[in-house]
C-alpha cells in the first residue's frame, strides 16, 4: 500500500521555512498550521514492491472473449483495452506522476475522524480568489492538474493577474489519499459540510466552490446551505432536471411535446443515459461491495470499468485517446489500483443512494450565486430554461462548442478561461 513520508513537524516546518524565508509561499495554510494543530505535511511514496505486483497482474491477466458487436454496445472492446494494459503492463512509470503530485503543496487534515488529504496551490498574485475544487468519479486531484498553472498564474496564460485563483483541492472521503470512511454517513452533504469546514481551517473566510460530477452536487449542496463565507459557485454538470421531468425519464417515457427544442436535447441525453448507460451507477447504489471485489482484484478489471466511463463521456466519439493519452488515463486508473480504492470510491454511490436525490435532481438555490458552463459531450446538455428555475442568482450560463464530462483534463485551456469569466462579478466581494 502506499505509505506516508515521514515529513517535518508543524514546528520543524515554521521554522525552517521562516528561516529559508519561504513563509510567503503557502502563508494562508502555515497560519492554519500555527493555529491547529490537525493539519500536517503530505507526500506520496508508493513501494516498488507494490508496482512489481501490478506490473505482474496485469501481465497474468486471463482476458474473456471479443464482444460479439463491432461497437461498444458491449462494453469496453478488447481491441481498445488491451493495447492500453500493454502499456501498463511494460511501458508505464507511475513516478512520473507521482513526482509531479509530490511537487505540489500537499496536506492533510483530520475532519470529523477522517483524514482528508488536499493540495494548497496559492498564485503569486496578491488579491488572488480562493476557490475549493472538487473531483468526482472515475476522478481525482490528476484530472485537475492542467488547469493549476492557468488558475493560480493566469498572466502565463492569457489572463490577467485579477483573474488569479488560490486552489485548494481536497481528495473526497475514500478516493485517493483520503481516509476510508468505516461507518457510514459519508454523503455528499457531509462532504460538502467537511470543505466548507476545510476551507475555513487553511484561513480563508470568503471562497467560491467549483465541481463537475459528484463535486458538482457537493458545490450544489454548499449553495443551498449557504454557509458563511462562500459567495458563489461554478458547476460544469447542473443539477437542473425539474422533478416532473425526472419521474418521466425514470420511466423511459417520450419528451413531453411542451419542451422546447433545447429542452427536448436534454431530455433524449438522459433518455439515453438511463436507458442504456446507467447500469454502472445502479451496480454502486445497490452493492459497491459486490463491484469491489473485482475492483480490488484484478487491475484490468479496474482499468475496463473506468475505460468504459472514459470512452462515453468525453468528447471523443468514443475513443478517449483522442483527447487523453496512454499515461494520462493510467495515472488516473493507477491512482485508484495503489491506494485500493475502488470499491471505498463505489460506496460514494451507495451513500448518496442512502441519502436521496441525484446527480441531475434540480437544486434550489434561490439566492447565492451561481454560474454554469455547459460543455458538449457532458452526460446532459442543461437548457438554461431549465437552469433559470433551479438557480434564483444565475450570473453566468455559456455553453461551450468542445470538452465533456472530464472538462478540466480535456479541455484545461477552455475549462479556465471559463472559471475566470463566471466568477469576476464576484471578486469584489473578496
Amino acid at each position: 500500500m502506499p505509505e506516508f513520508v515521514r515529513t517535518p513537524t508543524r514546528r520543524e516546518l515554521l521554522v525552517s521555512t521562516a528561516a529559508a524565508g519561504a513563509v510567503s509561499l503557502i502563508p494562508g495554510t502555515l497560519r492554519a498550521a500555527a493555529a491547529d494543530a490537525s493539519i500536517r505535511p503530505f507526500r506520496i511514496h508508493v513501494p516498488e514492491e507494490a508496482l512489481v505486483d501490478m506490473h505482474k497482474r496485469i501481465v497474468a491477466t486471463r482476458w474473456p472473449d471479443r464482444e460479439t458487436v463491432r461497437d461498444r454496445t458491449q462494453g469496453a472492446q478488447l481491441s481498445k483495452l488491451k493495447p492500453l494494459m500493454e502499456h501498463w503492463g511494460k511501458a508505464y512509470n507511475w513516478r512520473k506522476i507521482e513526482a509531479k503530485l509530490n511537487a505540489m503543496p500537499q496536506f492533510i487534515t483530520e475532519i470529523d475522524g477522517l483524514d482528508i488529504q488536499f493540495a494548497h496551490i496559492r498564485s503569486p498574485h496578491n488579491g488572488a480568489m480562493p476557490m475549493l475544487m472538487t473531483h468526482g468519479w472515475p476522478g481525482s486531484i490528476i484530472e485537475l492538474l492542467k488547469v493549476i498553472d492557468p488558475l493560480t498564474n493566469p498572466t502565463a496564460h492569457g489572463g490577467t493577474a485579477e483573474d488569479a485563483f488560490h486552489l485548494v483541492l481536497p481528495t473526497m472521503p475514500g478516493y485517493g489519499f483520503s481516509g476510508k470512511p468505516t461507518m457510514t454517513g459519508w454523503n455528499p452533504a457531509h462532504m460538502a459540510s467537511a470543505f466548507h469546514e476545510l476551507m475555513r481551517r487553511v484561513g480563508y473566510s470568503r471562497y467560491v466552490s467549483q465541481g463537475g460530477d459528484w463535486g458538482a452536487i457537493i458545490s450544489q449542496l454548499l449553495a443551498v446551505r449557504a454557509p458563511d463565507g462562500l459567495i458563489g459557485i461554478h458547476v460544469n454538470m447542473p443539477g437542473t432536471v425539474p422533478p416532473d421531468i425526472l419521474r418521466r425519464l425514470r420511466n423511459f417515457d417520450p419528451a413531453p411535446a411542451e419542451l422546447s427544442d433545447r429542452e427536448k436535447i436534454a431530455y433524449e441525453r438522459l433518455l439515453h443515459f438511463y436507458r442504456d448507460g446507467f447500469g454502472y451507477a445502479a451496480m454502486m447504489n445497490q452493492s459497491p461491495q459486490t463491484i469491489g471485489y473485482a475492483l480490488a482484484d484484478s487491475p484490468v478489471a479496474m482499468a475496463a470499468y473506468y475505460y468504459d466511463k472514459f470512452a462515453e463521456w468525453t468528447d471523443s466519439g468514443g475513443e478517449p485517446e483522442k483527447v487523453l493519452t496512454h499515461d494520462e488515463m493510467l495515472d488516473a486508473i493507477s491512482l485508484y489500483w495503489l491506494t485500493n480504492t475502488g470499491t471505498s470510491s463505489s460506496r460514494s454511490y451507495w451513500e448518496g443512494a442512502q441519502a436521496g436525490g441525484g446527480p441531475f435532481n434540480a437544486f434550489s438555490i434561490p439566492t447565492l450565486p451561481v454560474a454554469v458552463t455547459v460543455f458538449p459531450a457532458e452526460i446532459y446538455r442543461a437548457p438554461r430554461s431549465w437552469g433559470e428555475k433551479s438557480f434564483g442568482n444565475l450570473i453566468y450560463w455559456n455553453e461551450v462548442d468542445k470538452g465533456g464530462h472530464f472538462a478540466a483534463w480535456e479541455q484545461p485551456e477552455l475549462f479556465s478561461v471559463e472559471l475566470r469569466q463566471a466568477f469576476r462579478p464576484l471578486r469584489s466581494q473578496i
